[in-house]
């Protein structure tokens, strides 16, 4: 016999997926989810459907649970190598929060608390040293339209602390050039403001300067062929990480370097420069302080440099 709550009408016999789907519009319009981490949860319960087998949400047991955190370890990410143990756990958060959602209306299935997240591995985080830094943002020479669209990419980046996904959100109305600064739309939906350098206000300027099309997008590909459509010429995330890997091999550097990597530079820039915890915290657009308190045990080397150079002196 077929169960059904009294209070919310679920029942025992419906799909997962149909349940998936309520779950999303739940996310979006009761507890007001970016349409990004919508789509991000829409993708790891598939995943685990897909796994699983579960069908529906009796499907879902302890044993179903081990084995799919066995099969997540063993598959292939787009890079062709194993997912990596963050984006394995942000599975298990999606599934985790499904299953409360689920216990929230009565639906029978395996308890929430039975889903063990574990701990979130470290973040290993490769900072640029100054002159790197100085290296890569020089890289784009002379005043092709690509070189001047990635010198702007590259200098935005830095002066802002963007995320690469509000990065090429952006649009060429959103930035107020004549104020340097805009409004951006980050996690959360949260709004904050971000500053243009000097350096990055003129590279911009010289790139608008030099686009003749009516695209939108603050930053667009070079057109080889033509577009169908404006939204078409609009730069990706990937393009934008391509882009700063092929100019920080054209500088020399050895490490790994990522548009990520120029948000480090540039929290870790104010730090040592003196500005507050605090308002580093605001600039970047992080939810909780001890985020960014990451940033400060590599610049604490700082203090450890002027403390080995001063520390002591009386005693010699």
């Amino acid at each position: 016999m077929i169960q059904q709550s009294r209070a919310t009408g679920y029942t025992e016999a419906m799909l997962l997926s149909e349940l998936e789907r309520q779950f999303l519009e739940y996310l979006e319009v009761e507890k007001n989810r970016s349409v990004k981490t919508v789509e991000n949860y829409d993708r790891y319960l598939r995943r685990f459907f897909q796994l699983s087998g579960a069908a529906k949400p009796a499907d879902i047991t302890d044993e179903l649970v081990r084995t799919f955190r066995l099969r997540l370890a063993r598959i292939e990410g787009e890079d062709q190598k194993p997912l990596k143990k963050q984006t394995q756990l942000y599975h298990l958060i999606a599934l985790r929060s499904f299953l409360k959602y689920l216990a929230k209306r009565d639906v029978k299935s395996l308890a929430p608390e039975k889903v063990e997240l574990g701990k979130m591995p470290a973040r290993e985080i490769q900072f640029l040293e100054f002159d790197e830094l100085a290296r890569l943002l020089a890289a784009p020479k002379g005043a092709a339209f690509e070189a001047l669209r990635d010198r702007a990419i590259l200098e935005l980046l830095f002066s802002t602390g963007l995320r690469v996904s509000e990065l090429v959100s952006l649009d060429r109305e959103t930035v107020d050039m004549k104020k340097g600064e805009f409004s951006v739309r980050g996690k959360g939906d949260k709004i904050r403001v971000v500053f243009l350098s000097d350096t990055a206000k003129a590279a911009l300027a010289r790139w608008l300067d030099a686009r003749k099309d009516p695209d939108p997008a603050l930053f667009i590909r070079i057109r080889t062929i033509k577009a169908t459509r404006d939204s078409d010429l609009r730069l990706t995330a990937r393009s934008i990480e391509r882009i700063v890997r092929h100019y920080a091999t054209a500088a020399g550097i050895v490490k790994k370097v990522t548009p990520h990597g120029l948000r480090h530079a540039f929290a870790t820039d104010l730090l040592q420069g003196g500005a507050d915890l605090r308002s580093v915290q605001m600039m970047l657009g992080h939810a909780q302080i001890t985020t960014t308190q990451i940033y400060t045990h590599f610049t604490d080397k700082t203090l450890g440099e002027i403390h080995k150079k001063f520390h002591g002196r009386s005693r010699e």
